[in-house]
């Protein structure tokens, strides 16, 4: 198969990719896959936690899978409108999560606690900056990164607060897996050189199936911390797919049952 034209290649984010792209562009199709598989499953399994908690909860596991869909589209088209619906998904499944699961004592102070007029300051600064990811689309991604940042600095404040057990271990599991997917992003796109000299080029692969995984229990993560302050009297209880006791599983909440300060 030709290579990628260089005016398409720089669309695609400048990635690192070999002369013949074909089996690169199967492999990143395929990468995209656990988005459909995860999304519906964590939609059954937090199906009682959603009924309980909120039920938006629904809409960011649609995200989560418009997300894979856009992806997917992108790759294939390797065109700006697939870049760009890629990560506006990612932006409003960002925007999402906060709106939901922001403990209150993190809003701005002139909202006065009120979570609807924070979803509501949410819902209109993810439309601005949807309409402004049209002029300035190559920072797209170090801006979600960016977002990714203050949320791991919000889960690690909450760290440092609990002493949960299940949540010091979701924290630990989640933020490794953040960690090796943002290398893995990074190292694609500055270490180019360096891969094509042993000739790796699946590290975009790898990034989409580690963050496919991170996702989940990024959002299980968020859904303990916020039950310790929107659910009192309510027990969570961290499980697992498919089986408790295997080493690895998808995680999930579920519900066994006094507002806290932060």
């Amino acid at each position: 198969a030709p290579a990628v034209p260089a005016t398409r290649e720089a669309e695609a984010g400048e990635w690192c990719e070999p002369g013949s792209s074909s089996l690169w562009l199967s492999l990143l199709q395929f990468s995209n896959i656990p988005f459909f598989i995860f999304g519906p499953l964590m939609m059954l399994l937090m199906h009682p936690y959603a009924q309980k908690r909120s039920r938006y909860i629904y809409v960011v596991w649609v995200l989560f899978m418009i997300i894979g869909l856009f992806s997917m589209y992108f790759h294939m088209t390797l065109s700006f409108l697939g870049q760009l619906l890629d990560e506006i998904a990612i932006l409003w499944l960002l925007g999402s999560g906060y709106g939901i699961w922001m403990p209150r004592c993190y809003f701005p102070s002139f909202l006065r606690g009120s979570r609807s007029q924070f979803i509501r300051l949410v819902f209109i600064t993810t439309a601005v900056s949807t309409l402004l990811s049209f002029l300035r689309p190559t920072v797209n991604a170090y801006a979600l990164n960016s977002i990714a940042l203050h949320i791991l600095y919000i889960v690690c404040q909450e760290y440092r607060k609990t002493s949960n057990k299940e949540l010091r271990h979701l924290i630990e599991v989640s933020v490794v897996l953040w960690a090796v997917a943002l290398t893995s992003w990074i190292s694609d796109r500055l270490l180019c050189s360096f891969w094509q000299r042993i000739h790796f080029f699946y590290l975009h692969s790898i990034w989409h199936v580690l963050i496919s995984i991170t996702f989940p229990y990024g959002m299980v993560t968020m859904a303990l911390v916020d039950a310790n302050y929107e659910m009192p009297g309510e027990t969570l209880k961290v499980r697992y797919w498919p089986r408790d006791s295997w080493p690895v599983g998808l995680p999930y909440v579920e519900i066994r049952g006094d507002d806290k300060d932060c």
